[in-house]
């Protein structure tokens, strides 16, 4: 489980540093809400990156183990993206900072891909919650020290380091997935891994979706959280347009952000192992629907105190969403696939966000910050019905 952890925390790193630090950057630096909001195809690999993984599937680079070696040598990736990063500079040149933020999405998406499936791959199914939920604490913890920590020191009243500075920073943290990785064991799969491209492509998602059940599970995993991602999505430059330091952004958002969030893996796991998957995500669909409008009385009351409340609910419920789908897409993949299918459901659950995100910024606009969230919070609606074809889903 400690492997599983450190993991965690080496793919929550990258993926905050692009949905929220960067962000802050740029509306730090005077960028337009539209163009922020673009900036959220600078994700894109992140719901895609399902075409190739067959390829991790498919090939073992190195004899440290299928699954290691790939890890290994992203995390490398990770690490050389996060320096490029660090050069750049947004008032001077913002195609630099897309190209090195698309390189380290890149890498940071094909990352996911080999530690999901490394998780499936270890952990055996009466185990999936737990390890999801322990999977998701690293995760936490990762971008907490991305855009809690790393947002905190950028502050003038802390340690009043630049965002290159800290991106550079950012690189020296990966050594921490770099540790996990080489204390990790291969997972041992009693499933041959495929032997040709059309057993590595065709097969796993045809294997998919011969399922009756197929159309529907990949429907509610597109919307199950399609609203809560889309407002997460602009919540950086909302906190600095409402009036927020750095200091007070990484303080409350981040710090009791991440304590909540952690209430919430643990009540999430507690309650799936409890009352099983299905009931779980009923009761977790409604909170995030309900924790999303909430967002929306920040506009109304600028206030630190409303601040808290807000995040503080929001991570909690948010939180425990996360772990049941987590535990949901593990649960239905087929082992010989794993890589394939886990990140065609990771790749749905994140299109959302990645797609539709791109027009928040033009949304805010249109409907200023407060009906955004309302908005937002109405589009769980569809995922929640969704939820009535799931209590049959069994894998097969």
């Amino acid at each position: 489980m400690l492997v599983v952890l450190l993991f965690g925390f080496s793919s929550g790193l990258p993926i905050m540093i692009l949905y929220s630090s960067i962000k802050i950057w740029l509306r730090r630096e005077g960028i337009d809400l539209s163009t922020i909001g673009y900036m959220s195809w600078l994700t894109i690999p992140y719901s895609f990156n399902f075409i190739w993984a067959f390829l991790l599937d498919r090939y073992t680079p190195h004899s440290f183990g299928r699954r290691k070696s790939w890890i290994l040598l992203l995390q490398i990736g990770l690490i050389f993206s996060f320096i490029l990063l660090s050069l750049g500079n947004p008032q001077a040149n913002i195609m630099y900072i897309v190209a090195a933020g698309f390189l380290l999405c890149f890498f940071s998406a094909t990352q996911d891909i080999s530690i999901d499936a490394y998780r499936a791959e270890i952990l055996p199914e009466s185990e999936l919650g737990v390890g999801s939920s322990i999977g998701v604490y690293g995760y936490r913890v990762g971008m907490l020290a991305a855009s809690g920590f790393g947002l905190w020191v950028v502050d003038p009243d802390t340690l009043n380091f630049t965002f290159n500075q800290m991106f550079l920073l950012m690189a020296c943290f990966m050594s921490v997935g770099l540790i996990g990785t080489f204390i990790a064991h291969e997972p041992k799969v009693d499933t041959t891994p495929p032997g040709s491209l059309v057993d590595s492509v065709v097969i796993p998602f045809k294997d998919f979706l011969s399922r009756d059940y197929a159309f529907w599970t990949l429907a509610f995993i597109l919307m199950f959280k399609m609203g809560d991602a889309i407002a997460g999505s602009m919540l950086g430059p909302y906190y600095v347009d409402m009036g927020f330091s750095n200091k007070t952004i990484a303080e409350i958002t981040k710090g009791i952000g991440f304590f909540s969030t952690m209430a919430g893996l643990f009540v999430g796991g507690s309650v799936i192992f409890k009352i099983g998957i299905y009931k779980s995500m009923w009761l977790f669909g409604i909170l995030q629907a309900f924790s999303t409008g909430v967002i929306s009385l920040l506009a109304l009351f600028k206030t630190k105190w409303m601040l808290t409340i807000v995040v503080a609910f929001e991570d909690f419920s948010s939180g425990m969403g996360t772990t049941a789908m987590v535990a949901f897409m593990a649960g239905i993949a087929n082992k010989r696939f794993t890589a394939t299918q886990y990140a065609l459901f990771a790749s749905l659950a994140s299109f959302g966000r990645t797609f539709f995100s791109g027009f928040s910024g033009d949304i805010i606009k249109a409907l200023d910050y407060f009906y955004f969230f309302i908005f937002c919070s109405l589009l769980a609606i569809p995922g929640l019905l969704l939820l009535t074809k799931m209590r049959n889903v069994q894998k097969t």
